[in-house]
C-alpha cells in the first residue's frame, strides 16, 4: 500500500501550493481536509484557490472539494465516508493519495481511525441551549469532553454559538449511547507540517484578506444569500461568512468588519498551531519544514522522507 502524505499547517503557510507541487511530481492526487472547501460556490472566502491545483499547465486531480450545498451541515462522520470512498479509488489506480488541509479534526479522524456514528439532532437541548452566549457554550462543552474523553470539537472548528451547539449535541449523544464498533482502516502516512514565522503569517493574512475582499467576497456572499441560503446558516460557517454577511445585513460596518475578521483569521490560525502541536502530544509524528524556503527544497525533503521508507503510521 501507497503511504499517504499528510501536508498540514496554519491558514496562509502555502501549504496548497506545495501540495500540488509534490503531486506533480509523484503522480499524486490530493484528498482536501478543510472543512468549509466542501461547499460548492463558496471559492473566495474558503480559500480554494483552485488555480494553484495547475502545474506546469497540466491539472492535478483533487478529491473532497466542491462536495456538497451551502446551507447544509457537512459533518465529521460524513467526511471519514468521502474521505474513504476517495482514497480507495486514488490507490485503485495506483496513484499517491496526498491529504491536504488545515482541518486538524478532520486530518486526525483519517489517520486514527476514529469510530464515528451518525448523530441526530435533539431538538429538546437545542432550544435549551439557544440563547447561551459562545463563552458560556464552550464551557459546557469542555466539562463534556472531560466526560467523554474526547478529542473532538476544539476551538478551531467551534468558533459560532450554532457550531458549539452542535458540538455539546455531539458529545450529549456520545455521553450516552454505547459507540458501536466501526471498523476503519489503518493507513500508512508521513506527516508533514509547514511552518511559517508568525509575523510573516501575520503579513501574508492580512494581505490576502484585502485581495480576497477586492477580489469579490462580498458579491459572493451577496449571490449566497440571493440564492436563498438563510443569512444564519452563512454565518454558522464562521471566518469570512460571519463577518462578511453582518455585514451585508447591516450589523458591521466595512471598516468593523475588516477590522474584527482580520483579528479573527489570525487567531483562527493561532488555534490551528495548538491544535497540531495538540496532535504531537498524543502521538503523532510531524516533520516541520519551513515555509520560507525554495520550493524545490521543499520537495526534495519531503521525497527524501518517502524514498526513506518512514511511516509516521509505525510509530
Amino acid at each position: 500500500m501507497k503511504n499517504m502524505v499528510t501536508i498540514l499547517g496554519p491558514t496562509a503557510s502555502g501549504k496548497t501550493q506545495l501540495a500540488a507541487r509534490l503531486a506533480a511530481v509523484t503522480h499524486g492526487e490530493i484528498l482536501s481536509a478543510d472543512s468549509r472547501q466542501v461547499y460548492r460556490r463558496m471559492d473566495i472566502g474558503t480559500g480554494k484557490d483552485l488555480a494553484d491545483y495547475v502545474v506546469d499547465g497540466k491539472k492535478i486531480p483533487y478529491h473532497l472539494i466542491d462536495i456538497c450545498e451551502p446551507g447544509t451541515k457537512y459533518n465529521l462522520f460524513q467526511y471519514q465516508q468521502d474521505f474513504l470512498q476517495a482514497y480507495e479509488d486514488i490507490l485503485g489506480r495506483d496513484k499517491t493519495p496526498i491529504l491536504c488541509g488545515g482541518t486538524g479534526l478532520y486530518i486526525e479522524s483519517v489517520l486514527k481511525g476514529y469510530a464515528l456514528s451518525p448523530v441526530p439532532q435533539n431538538a429538546k437541548l437545542r432550544e435549551q441551549l439557544a440563547d447561551k452566549p459562545l463563552d458560556e457554550l464552550t464551557t459546557m462543552l469542555l466539562e463534556l469532553k472531560k466526560q467523554t474523553g474526547s478529542n473532538m470539537h476544539n476551538r478551531t472548528d467551534v468558533d459560532t454559538v450554532q457550531r458549539a451547539i452542535r458540538a455539546i449535541e455531539i458529545e450529549t449523544y456520545n455521553l450516552h449511547t454505547p459507540m458501536p464498533e466501526r471498523p476503519f482502516p489503518q493507513i500508512p502516512y508521513i506527516i508533514i507540517g509547514v511552518n511559517i514565522d508568525r509575523e510573516e503569517r501575520r503579513r501574508k493574512i492580512t494581505q490576502r484578506l484585502k485581495q480576497r475582499l477586492e477580489g469579490g467576497m462580498i458579491d459572493e456572499v451577496k449571490a449566497l444569500l440571493k440564492s436563498g441560503i438563510h443569512a444564519d446558516d452563512l454565518i454558522y460557517y464562521g471566518l469570512e461568512y460571519k463577518y462578511v454577511t453582518e455585514h451585508i445585513i447591516g450589523i458591521l460596518s466595512f471598516e468593523e468588519m475588516f477590522r474584527q475578521l482580520d483579528i479573527a483569521i489570525h487567531q483562527f490560525a493561532k488555534r490551528q498551531m495548538t491544535w497540531f502541536r495538540g496532535m504531537e502530544r498524543r502521538g503523532f509524528h510531524i516533520h516541520w519544514i519551513d515555509a520560507m524556503l525554495p520550493m524545490e527544497e521543499k520537495i526534495q525533503q519531503i521525497l527524501e522522507l518517502k524514498d526513506n521508507g518512514y511511516v509516521s503510521g509505525e510509530e
